[in-house]
């Protein structure tokens, strides 16, 4: 069942991509967040220590959620990039959307 949820949390980001709703890699993702136009970040599991720190922080700061799920590579793979530390989600509905399939995953 959890692979199922990864692969739908997976599909709602290559969805945002495609949708140009989404920016990955760590400067455009700040500037997101920075700007107020991220609604949710998604840092990868295996992001380095300086990275998680840096994150969040600033989301702390700017008060934009800030979650940790997949590795670089299943978050690269997933919008068509190579490895991605960390995407931010630029659509409230699709941030939404993504929070949801976590917290179900959870269970």
């Amino acid at each position: 069942m959890r692979i199922l949820k990864q692969n739908k949390v997976y599909s709602l980001l290559g969805i945002a991509m495609r949708g140009r709703n989404l920016v990955s890699g760590e400067f455009q993702t700040l500037e997101a967040v920075k700007k107020g136009s991220a609604m949710l970040v998604i840092l990868a599991e295996d992001a380095s220590d300086n990275t998680t720190k840096l994150f969040t922080d600033k989301c702390s700061f700017y008060r934009v959620p800030v979650v940790r799920f997949g590795t670089k590579e299943e978050l690269g793979r997933a919008i068509g990039k190579d490895l991605r530390s960390s995407v931010g989600v630029c659509s409230a509905g699709l941030a939404d959307a993504v929070i949801k399939q976590l917290e179900e995953e959870k269970r």
